[in-house]
C-alpha cells in the first residue's frame, strides 16, 4: 500500500529549483525549457518524428515540475505537421502541490497559457494513475503518482519515444536500475528511441543488455555529451490503432452514454442503441445519486478503483456544463464504534489529502451536518450527488455530429458477420455492419447469447422520495443515504434484494428506507415523520457482479477455450466488448471504465495499472469461476 509525500519546492541561491531530499536540481541553471529542447525533445527527433502520425506517445521517468510535459505540448502545438493525438506518459514518486507548480512554472513566461491548464487540472495527490486531457482531448497527460522503479511493470502502452529524466544515478539508483531498463524496453514500441542527460557507464551497459543501440551527443550547456538510444528490437507492436473507427452501442444508460462520448471525442463514430424513447430511463434515471471514493484498510481493487473512478467522474463533469451536480461533501457515518475505529485507521493508513478522505469524530460530524449525530465517520469534501441522466444527455451531446442515437428499438440479438457485428431489432430491421460493438446494457446483457455466461446478477433497489422540508447540507450515508433537497425532494434509500423483478413502488420498501434512515439519522428522521403508504419514489434494477467489481474489457468465446487459458491470451469474440457490472457505482466508474474501454481500443496508453485491469476483465469469471469471493483484493471494502 503506497503512500505519497509530495516535494517540497526550494531554490538554490540562483534561483534554481532544487531537492533538498535527493540533493540535486530539477533543471540546468543555464535554462530548463533550452535544456528540455536540446535533450530530450532533439535528442529523440522531435518533432520530426511525431509529423504525420496518427498518435505518438512519450513516456517520462521522472515529471518533476512538469517542465518537459509543457515543452513538449508546446512544441507540438507549434507544428502544423504534429501527429492527431500525443500521448504524455509520467512517473513521479514525490508530486508537488499545484501551489507549487505555479510558483514554479512563472519562470517559464513562454509556457504561461500551457501552465496554467495544467495547474488547473493538476489532480489530487494520491497513489496510482490520473489522467488529464488538454487540447479538446487531443493531449493525453497519463501521471503514475509513485515509484517508477515499481509502476513502470504496472504500465501498459506502446512508447515511441523515452525521456529518462530524473535525478542523477548518484542521487537516485533506483531509478536508473537494470530493472527500469528492463521495463522500458518492455513497453518500447518498434523504432523507439531514448534520451537523456547522463552517459553514466552503468546505464550504458543496461541499455544495452534492454536491446537499445546507443551513441553520445554534445551534451547541453556546461555537460560535455548526452545519451541518446534506439530499440533494435524487431519485435511486432501489439497497440496498434483500429483500422475503423465505427462502432454501436447497446445500451443509453450511463455507462453506454459516458462511453460513446468518450469515444467521439477520439474521433469514431458512434451509433447507440437503447430499448427506451430516451437515454437514461433504466438504473440511470434515479433523480440523483451519491459520489465517493470507498477506501480500506487495505486500500484493496475496490478501494483503488473507486479512488480513480471518484477523480475521473470529477475531471468529467467538468467538461460537461450542462450536467447537475453538486460537489456538495459526502459524509459516511460508521455503523458502530468498532466500524468507527476501523475508519479511522482506514485513514490513519493511507494518510489521503483532506481535500480526498478525512475522519470527524461525532462533535466534528455533528456540528458540520447542522444536526446531532451519535458517532463520527468518513468525510468526503469532494464529494456529492450527481442526476446521472443529465450526465447520460449532456455526453451524447457534446458530439452531436459523430453520435446517433436509436431510441425505442429493442435490439434482440446481434451476429458477427464478414464485415462486422450486425444487430438486430424487434421489429426485424437489422443494423449496418460495425466493426466494434460494446455492450452496456446492465441487468439486460446476459439475455444476449454472446453474455449469457456471465455471473452477473440483476439487484432490485427502490428509492423513496419524501416530501419537501428541512434540508440537509450535504449527502449523508449510514444505514441509508440521505440526499439533500433536489427539486423539491429529499431522496433516501435505497433497498437491495435479488430475484425480485417486481416493478412496483412498494410501500414496504418505503417503510424499510424510512426505518433504516431512522437508525441512521434519527434527528433527521424525526422531520419526515411519515406515512409510507403516502411516498412517492423510483424502483431499479442494478447489474451486480459477484466481486462487485466492474466487468470490463473485450468479450471471451468461452465455447473455445481449452487448456488452462490465460489473461490476456484467452480467446475473444473479434470486436466484441462490454461495460457492465457498476452495480450501485454507475456515477463513479462511469468516465473512468470508458476512458479505458477507449484506450483498449485504440491501442493507447491505459488509464488503470495492469493489475486492475486484470481485476475487472470478463474473462476473469472463466478461468476462476470462485473469484467473487476473493476479487476485491483483500479484506472486503469497508461498506
Amino acid at each position: 500500500m503506497a503512500v505519497l509525500t509530495p516535494a517540497r519546492l526550494e531554490f538554490n541561491p540562483d534561483g534554481t529549483p532544487v531537492s533538498a531530499a535527493y540533493g540535486d536540481v530539477y533543471h540546468s541553471a543555464h535554462g530548463g525549457p533550452a535544456q528540455a529542447r536540446h535533450v530530450f525533445l532533439a535528442g529523440n527527433d522531435l518533432p520530426r518524428r511525431w509529423q504525420g502520425r496518427d498518435r505518438f506517445v512519450i513516456l517520462e521517468t521522472g515529471f518533476g515540475l512538469g517542465l518537459n510535459f509543457l515543452a513538449t505540448w508546446h512544441a507540438w502545438q507549434a507544428d502544423p505537421l504534429r501527429s492527431r493525438r500525443l500521448h504524455f506518459v509520467s512517473y513521479e514518486k514525490h508530486p508537488f502541490s499545484a501551489a507549487d507548480l505555479a510558483v514554479a512554472q512563472r519562470a517559464w513566461p513562454e509556457f504561461s497559457a500551457l501552465a496554467a491548464q495544467l495547474q488547473q487540472q493538476w489532480p489530487v495527490l494520491t497513489p496510482g494513475v490520473h489522467r488529464l486531457y488538454f487540447a479538446q482531448r487531443q493531449v493525453v497527460l497519463t501521471l503514475f503518482f509513485g515509484d517508477a522503479s515499481h509502476l513502470l511493470r504496472a504500465t501498459d502502452a506502446a512508447v515511441d519515444a523515452f525521456y529518462l529524466d530524473g535525478f542523477s544515478p548518484a542521487k537516485n539508483p533506483d531509478l536508473w536500475s537494470d530493472n527500469v531498463c528492463k521495463a522500458i524496453s518492455r513497453l518500447a514500441a518498434p523504432g523507439a528511441t531514448l534520451a537523456t542527460w547522463s552517459v553514466a557507464g552503468a546505464l550504458r551497459e543496461a541499455l544495452r543488455a534492454a536491446e537499445f543501440d546507443l551513441h553520445k551527443r554534445p551534451g547541453f550547456a556546461g555537460k560535455r555529451e548526452m545519451l541518446c538510444g534506439q530499440l533494435r528490437s524487431r519485435r511486432p507492436d501489439r497497440h496498434q490503432p483500429p483500422d475503423e473507427r465505427r462502432a454501436a452501442i447497446i445500451g443509453a444508460g450511463i455507462a453506454g452514454c459516458t462511453t460513446a462520448h468518450a469515444l467521439a471525442a477520439a474521433g469514431w463514430q458512434v451509433d447507440i442503441y437503447d430499448q427506451a424513447a430516451a437515454p437514461a430511463t433504466g438504473a440511470s434515471c434515479n433523480l440523483a445519486g451519491m459520489l465517493r471514493p470507498l477506501p480500506s484498510a487495505d486500500d484493496n481493487y475496490l478501494s483503488r478503483l473507486t479512488r480513480a473512478g471518484f477523480l475521473a467522474t470529477r475531471a468529467l463533469l467538468a467538461e460537461l456544463p450542462a450536467a447537475r451536480w453538486a460537489p456538495c461533501g459526502v459524509l459516511h457515518l460508521a455503523r458502530e464504534t468498532m466500524h468507527a475505529a476501523t475508519q479511522q485507521r482506514v485513514v490513519d493508513n493511507l494518510q489521503q489529502p483532506a481535500e480526498l478522505l478525512q475522519f470527524l469524530d461525532r462533535d466534528q460530524a455533528s456540528e458540520l451536518l447542522g444536526w446531532p449525530v451519535d458517532i463520527g465517520g468518513w468525510w468526503f469534501p469532494g464529494g456529492g450527488w450527481v442526476n446521472p441522466a443529465s450526465v447520460c444527455r449532456a455526453a451524447l451531446a457534446a458530439f452531436p455530429e459523430r453520435i446517433r442515437s436509436h431510441y425505442a428499438v429493442p435490439i434482440t440479438h446481434f451476429e458477427h458477420t464478414p464485415e462486422g457485428w450486425r444487430l438486430h431489432a424487434k421489429d426485424g430491421s437489422a443494423s449496418s455492419p460495425v466493426p466494434t460493438l460494446i455492450i452496456a446494457a446492465g441487468v439486460g446483457a446476459t439475455d444476449f447469447a454472446q453474455l449469457n455466461w456471465l455471473p452477473q446478477k440483476s439487484a432490485r433497489g427502490q428509492v423513496s422520495h419524501l416530501p419537501a422540508g428541512p434540508s440537509l447540507p450535504f449527502v449523508v450515508n449510514r444505514y441509508a443515504y440521505a440526499l439533500p433537497q433536489i427539486d423539491a425532494h429529499r431522496l433516501i434509500g435505497a433497498t437491495l434484494q435479488y430475484a425480485d423483478s417486481d416493478p412496483s413502488v412498494r410501500t414496504t420498501d418505503h417503510a424499510d428506507n424510512l426505518a433504516r434512515l431512522q437508525l441512521g439519522l434519527p434527528a433527521y428522521a424525526a422531520t419526515a415523520a411519515l406515512d409510507p403508504a403516502t411516498l412517492t419514489g423510483r424502483v431499479g434494477w442494478r447489474p451486480m457482479s459477484p466481486d462487485r467489481l466492474p466487468i470490463v474489457g473485450a468479450v471471451p468465446a468461452p465455447q473455445s477455450i481449452h487448456g488452462t487459458p490465460r489473461l490476456p491470451a484467452l480467446p475473444r469474440q473479434p470486436g466484441l466488448w462490454c461495460v457492465q457490472g457498476f452495480g450501485s457505482r454507475g456515477i463513479v466508474w462511469s468516465a473512468l471504465m470508458a476512458d479505458l474501454l477507449l484506450s483498449r481500443l485504440e491501442g493507447e496508453p491505459l488509464p488503470l495499472e495492469t493489475d486492475l485491469v486484470a481485476a475487472i476483465d470478463p474473462g476473469r469469471f472463466l478461468l476462476k469461476p470462485d473469484l467473487g469471493s476473493q476479487a476485491s483484493g483483500g479484506r472486503t471494502a469497508l461498506r
